[in-house]
C-alpha cells in the first residue's frame, strides 16, 4: 500500500501502482488491439523544467512522467489515471500545456 492507500497490480506481466491503471491500460490494449488508438506507450518522460543553476544555487530537472501515450484519430493524447490531483501534478499538468501545448487527459 501506498500513502494513497492504493494496491499494487499486475496485469500482463506488467506491476502497475494502482488497480484503476491497470483495468485503464487493459482497455487501452483492447482499443489498440481494435485499431481505435495507435502507438501505445507506457510512463513517458517528458522534461518540463531543464536543469539550471540561479545565483549559485542548482536547481535540478524536473520531469512529468505520463501514465500513457497515444494516438487516436491521427492525434497524441496523453493520459494520467489519477485518483488524487495534488498541487504537484497540477503544477506539472500545467506545465505540459505551456510547454509542449499539451493538454493532459485524465481518467
Amino acid at each position: 500500500m501506498n500513502k494513497y492507500h492504493a494496491k499494487k497490480t499486475v496485469y500482463d506481466g506488467i506491476t502497475f501502482d494502482y488497480k484503476k491503471e491497470a483495468d485503464r491500460y487493459a482497455e487501452l490494449k483492447l482499443l489498440e488491439r481494435g485499431h481505435v488508438i495507435t502507438d501505445l506507450r507506457r510512463q513517458v518522460c517528458y522534461i518540463i523544467a531543464p536543469a539550471c543553476t540561479v545565483d549559485g544555487v542548482k536547481f535540478s530537472t524536473e520531469y512529468y512522467i505520463a501514465d500513457f501515450v497515444y494516438h487516436k484519430g491521427g492525434k497524441l493524447v496523453v493520459e494520467d489515471v489519477n485518483g488524487y490531483r495534488t498541487n504537484e501534478y497540477k503544477l506539472k499538468r500545467h506545465l505540459m500545456a505551456l510547454n509542449y501545448q499539451i493538454v493532459v487527459v485524465e481518467t
